[in-house]
C-alpha cells in the first residue's frame, strides 16, 4: 500500500503492533508475567512448566498442594490472565 502522506515511525509501528496476530504473539509473551501476578511468589516459584497451546494453557508444578489449590481456581486464573492480557489467550488450563 502506497502512502501519500508521510506518517511517523511511532504511527506505523502502532499500527503494526494492533494487529490481532501480533498482538496475541505479545500478550503471549507477557503470559509469565501474568501467571506470577495471578497466582503469587510461591505459585510462581514452585511452577515447572508453564506454555500455551492453541489456547489451553499446561502447567506443571513441583507441588501437590498447590496442584489442588489451582485445580479449584482453573476457572478464575483464566479469567484473570485473560482480563489482564486485554483478549481471550486461555480458554482452559491443564494442570500436572
Amino acid at each position: 500500500m502506497r502512502r501519500t502522506q508521510t506518517v511517523s515511525v511511532g504511527d506505523i509501528l502502532k499500527e503494526f503492533f494492533e494487529r490481532p496476530y501480533v498482538a496475541a504473539k505479545l500478550a503471549e509473551g507477557h503470559l509469565p508475567q501474568y501467571w506470577r501476578e495471578v497466582v503469587g511468589e510461591y505459585g510462581h516459584n514452585n511452577t515447572l512448566e508453564l506454555r500455551l497451546e492453541r489456547g489451553i494453557l499446561h502447567v506443571r508444578v513441583s507441588s501437590a498442594v498447590l496442584r489442588q489449590e489451582l485445580l479449584f481456581r482453573r476457572d478464575y486464573i483464566a479469567a484473570e490472565l485473560n482480563k489482564r492480557a486485554g483478549r481471550q489467550l486461555v480458554n482452559a488450563i491443564v494442570i500436572r
